[in-house]
């Protein structure tokens, strides 16, 4: 599988359960939420000005994807919901790896860049850094329309959050 591939296998609507792991005071978790991914073209909007943001040509690229989701975390009444928008940066003499154009629906004049890479084992690691937290996360398949993923969320005031999510797509849209 090569990313291209990978981040075409992403689209369409996942049905995701969570465990979130607090390392600092050992809490943990449950959250589950409906996540939507759409393929954008690389002529869309909103793929054109993620890729102005961060001074990329958008006819280099092949297209973007849109992230909605809308869900709970146990103990907290209020749900939470979000987009934002990524753009792959395929690098040429490295096909396997890139950057990663995101940026965030609620504000989508400030946008972030963290890279990937997606091993031989076709397991997808994405990082994302910035001065206040680093995020990496980890996304392989069992098969087409289960994935599993997990990540590791610190921030500068030393929280450091894990967690394990299974995802299950429900369908194209």
């Amino acid at each position: 599988m090569n990313i291209s591939d990978f981040f075409e296998l992403s689209a369409g609507k996942w049905f995701s359960q969570r465990t979130l792991h607090n390392l600092k005071s050992g809490e943990l978790k449950a959250g589950k939420s409906n996540l939507i991914i759409e393929h954008l073209p690389n002529n869309d909007g909103t793929v054109i000005q993620v890729c102005q943001q961060h001074k990329i040509d958008p006819t280099t690229i092949s297209g973007g994807f849109r992230l909605t989701w809308e869900g709970t975390i146990e103990g907290n009444s209020n749900p939470e919901k979000g987009s934002a928008i990524l753009v792959p940066i395929i690098y040429p003499d490295h096909p396997q790896q890139g950057e990663l154009l995101q940026c965030q629906g609620t504000n989508p004049n400030q946008s972030l860049s963290g890279c990937y890479s997606l091993g031989e084992d076709e397991v997808l690691t994405l990082i994302t850094e910035s001065p206040n937290f680093y995020v990496e996360e980890r996304l392989w398949y069992l098969m087409p329309n289960l994935r599993l993923r997990t990540s590791i969320v610190k921030n500068n005031t030393g929280l450091t959050q894990a967690s394990f999510c299974s995802e299950i797509r429900m369908g194209l849209k």
